[in-house]
């Protein structure tokens, strides 16, 4: 048996645990940049178990044959709309972000980077302060 990791990330989708109100989950969503480029979609959410908050979001981008999965910080949401999430960064910035590895559950080197790389503290600090999610407009 695994001993619980207090700072492990885990996928929504692999929980028996759902978004307390279904209007909230943004799985599937369109995400778009801050000019509303579209960029790809929500494939998953990353949650922290021993808060039972979203800590980021597991997003599928790319072109047709070239498709990459990354994690953004839920910290990047500007709004939330019933179709999209929009996020506080461009196309360029997000299609640069550090590949997504299902196998990284907790690796604090990688998420630090992720957070760092979108300029965030990472989530373990504490100093660091829980995003108001979602933003819904």
């Amino acid at each position: 048996m695994t001993a619980f990791n207090p700072n492990e990330l885990v996928r929504l989708s692999q929980t028996a645990e759902t978004v307390l109100d279904p209007g909230e989950d943004i799985r599937g969503r369109q995400i778009k940049d801050n000019d509303g480029n579209d960029l790809g979609k929500v494939h998953d959410l990353l949650i922290d178990q021993s808060e039972n908050r979203v800590l980021a979001m597991v997003v599928t981008h790319g072109h047709l044959f070239e498709k990459t999965t990354s994690v953004i910080p839920v910290n990047a949401i500007k709004w939330i709309t019933t179709d999209e999430v929009v996020v506080d960064h461009g196309k360029d910035k997000i299609a640069g972000s550090p590949a997504y590895d299902p196998e990284l559950v907790y690796d604090d080197v990688y998420y630090a980077g992720v957070y760092d790389y979108y300029g965030y503290p990472a989530y373990w600090y504490d100093d660091y302060v829980y995003p108001v999610y979602p933003y819904y407009v």
